[in-house]
């Protein structure tokens, strides 16, 4: 019998001032999406209306206080709105302190709405760094906000893009920080919080390949030792605890070898080298996931481009990738707890 449930996910506008309206009203315009879920924006109608102008599009919308009041409807747009703002203010491409603040509020709903179980999935569009700074937030991004607000013990990071899963023990960190950082019980709590996570969403004894740090996974020590200090004992380790995990595997071939499917997940040790080799196979379809938290939580890895923000020129491919993975995964969770 196929699967009826369609997720109820929320959208987040993202920076007012970018290109998240934009793309907003693109993904809310794909049919597909509506036939997966039940999507509705938590954003503003004045500058969700604004961006629809400059895309040429004209957009009927359903101003609800709960998603318990959106009609889900193909060619209605559901939208939450958070406050009375002074959207008028609100310029394309600069760096606002309402921008942020907006940004913030919208970001802080979607979380009071999945920790009240009232959605299952958030998608979130990009937001500006100075831009929430401006206004107090400390936390660098959203992976972290959502991390922190929700009292959740870890948030991991995943890079979908076609068969890759990649995952990263270390992100926004420098080089030489993060490879001092992969030491072997790290890189074993990374294992067994990725392999707990695919668990969840239905993926059985999941195959976690661990990449190499060093040039030819070095070589038997010959271009570095973090291969058989750290990585080779933290696979080891996994493996007597009964985890499907394989490597170390030279980072070179790791990706590519990936890219078929073998994997059921990859785990990057530190960010550019996930980063590039995704990007590198699909830039638009390499978006993020972001496990542990008590909801799903998908997210374009693009920024808020404010130099081509009102133009009408923004790709919403991304975000409708985010979107759809992001259910997908609801989906795969959901069914998951009604085996239990």
């Amino acid at each position: 019998m196929k699967n009826t449930f369609k997720p109820v996910t929320a959208i987040t506008m993202g920076d007012p001032a970018g290109i998240g309206p934009e793309i907003v009203v693109g993904t809310m315009l794909d049919k597909e999406l509506h036939d997966s879920c039940k999507p509705f924006v938590i954003g503003s109608i004045a500058i969700l209306d604004r961006a629809a102008k400059v895309l040429g599009k004209e957009l009927k919308y359903n101003k609800i206080s709960e998603p318990e009041e959106a009609k889900y409807e193909f060619g209605v747009v559901d939208v939450l709105e958070t406050g009375d703002y002074d959207t008028d203010s609100i310029q394309w491409g600069e760096v606002q302190a309402l921008a942020g603040q907006m940004a913030i509020d919208w970001i802080m709903k979607s979380i009071a709405l999945g920790m009240e179980g009232r959605v299952d999935a958030v998608s979130t569009a990009p937001i500006h760094k100075q831009a929430i700074k401006l206004i107090g937030v400390k936390e660098p991004g959203h992976t972290e906000i959502y991390q922190n607000e929700t009292g959740s013990p870890y948030a991991l990071t995943m890079f979908s893009c076609h068969k890759l899963r990649v995952f990263f023990v270390s992100r926004h960190m420098s080089l030489v920080d993060a490879v001092h950082y992969a030491t072997k019980d790290v890189v074993l709590e990374f294992i067994e919080n990725i392999d707990k996570e695919l668990r969840g969403v239905g993926i059985e004894n999941p195959c976690i390949a661990v990449a190499g740090i060093n040039p030819h996974n070095g070589d038997n020590g010959l271009f570095g030792r973090e291969e058989i200090d750290e990585l080779e004992p933290a696979v080891k380790m996994a493996q007597e605890k009964g985890i499907n995990a394989v490597g170390p595997c030279p980072a070179d071939s790791v990706f590519h070898i990936g890219k078929s499917g073998k994997f059921d997940a990859i785990l990057s040790m530190y960010h550019d080298q996930g980063h590039i080799a995704c990007k590198t196979l699909d830039f638009q379809k390499s978006v993020t996931i972001t496990w542990g938290l008590p909801f799903i939580r998908g997210s374009v890895d693009h920024g808020t481009a404010f130099d081509i923000a009102g133009k009408g020129i923004a790709d919403c491919v991304s975000l409708i990738e985010s979107t759809k993975v992001c259910v997908e995964y609801a989906v795969r969770k959901h069914e998951g707890n009604a085996m239990k």
